[in-house]
């Protein structure tokens, strides 16, 4: 059993307990190697003794995991086990030990190996993903698991975790309202915890970005989180918002579609790295009707209805705090933690820094899309739900609008 009674193997207690501690230490050590370094994106011969005890390290205690066989002992465990498995593979892709473009297959065999079962089995991408960092990141002690010790990360994390529960709350409010409707008397409860949850991920946001250091976070975080290969094939580093509270909020609102093509292939390129249970919110949310659809709707006959203006004010109220969010979030996080230090990068480096896959340039431009669909800007050349918001926003009377 672990420190909080839950049934583990041997093997996993002891893996997990290296994942704790050793590993933490390794990396740690090595982060302050690159960072005394005047090029700080280097890390081509630089504590190759630490690499390499890392290395072996993790190798052997992976290696009777897979030797054991089946580790499975339920769903905690299964997504745990895997989720160390992924952190070890993550460090190795940082500290340059693996790097898929001079690979065809990781040469991590073992622990490869042990990923892909585990993936299979319990349905999700064999990598380490946002939630073994954040919401399924189990603390022993108050320590949870990390990659360093450096308060960048814990700083970095803490607040990421804030911000998924927060719009997770926010989801489940919308979630809750589509089996009352927005007429119903409680739906102006729903709709004040939505907007009420929004406006803490985005004091949260705040928070985070007058704490944490542009550098540490772009040299010394960011790189845990690049792309590795896991066998022959090539997984996108861990992404913040790879749960489906976000896009159950885009959607239920209705300010981004699932039958937009850009916005559903999104979808489809994060099912497999979020948990199972998101997978199927998100499946069945894309199935729900939306709530801007169902005021435009509703405009007609009961515009002047008590619980039409109350629901409205809150409604857009909600849709606008959604939206302050995704500004903020790619006016202030992408522009300030990646894109400028990424422009003071030396050039050989610059092919290695998204998390994602696509060069910077391309990422940009998607996160620009992304957020001008949350905030309804005007826009010719993507959908935009902005029209119907203003058309909204004329039905409110003085007294509700205020």
């Amino acid at each position: 059993m672990d420190f909080e009674g839950r049934q583990v193997t041997p093997n996993s207690n002891a893996f997990d307990h290296w994942i704790r501690s050793r590993f933490v230490e390794l990396n740690t050590a090595l982060e302050t190697l690159y960072w005394q370094q005047q090029d700080r994106g280097n890390v081509d011969g630089v504590g190759d003794e630490l690499k390499q005890t890392l290395l072996q390290e993790g190798n052997a205690l992976i290696a009777a995991l897979l030797a054991e066989g089946n580790t499975d002992e339920g769903f905690d465990s299964a997504f745990d086990l895997l989720g160390n498995v992924g952190l070890f593979m993550a460090a190795c892709r940082r500290h340059d030990i693996t790097e898929p473009s001079r690979e065809t297959v990781s040469p991590l065999r073992d622990a490869s190996a042990l990923a892909m079962h585990i993936g299979a089995s319990i349905g999700v991408t064999p990598r380490f993903a946002t939630a073994h960092l954040t919401t399924h990141n189990r603390a022993f002690n108050g320590i949870y698991k990390r990659f360093t010790s450096l308060d960048s990360e814990k700083l970095f994390v803490d607040y990421n975790t804030k911000g998924i529960l927060a719009y997770k709350r926010a989801a489940d409010a919308l979630l809750k309202l589509q089996a009352l409707g927005i007429s119903h008397p409680i739906a102006a409860d729903l709709l004040k915890v939505c907007a009420c949850a929004l406006e803490d991920v985005k004091a949260s946001n705040q928070e985070l970005f007058a704490r944490l250091d542009t550098d540490e976070f772009f040299y010394q975080v960011r790189p845990y989180y690049k792309p590795y290969r896991v066998g022959s094939q090539v997984y996108r580093g861990a992404n913040a918002g790879d749960f489906a509270g976000i896009n159950v909020i885009d959607m239920l609102l209705g300010l981004c579609v699932a039958n937009d093509p850009a916005y559903s292939q999104m979808l489809v390129d994060k099912f497999l790295y979020m948990m199972p249970e998101d997978q199927q919110i998100l499946r069945d949310c894309m199935r729900m009707p939306n709530y801007l659809d169902a005021f435009l709707a509703a405009a007609d006959n009961s515009s002047d209805s008590q619980w039409f203006q109350r629901n409205l004010a809150l409604f857009l109220r909600a849709c606008d705090c959604h939206g302050d969010t995704a500004i903020q979030h790619h006016d202030q996080l992408v522009a300030k933690y990646i894109a400028v230090p990424a422009g003071a990068m030396e050039a050989r480096h610059l092919d290695k820094v998204t998390a994602s896959g696509p060069p910077l340039p391309v990422l940009l431009g998607a996160l620009e899309k992304l957020r001008d669909r949350r905030c309804a800007a005007v826009r010719s050349d993507i959908r935009t739900r902005h029209e119907d918001i203003a058309r909204l926003r004329t039905l409110l009377t003085e007294r509700s609008a205020g």
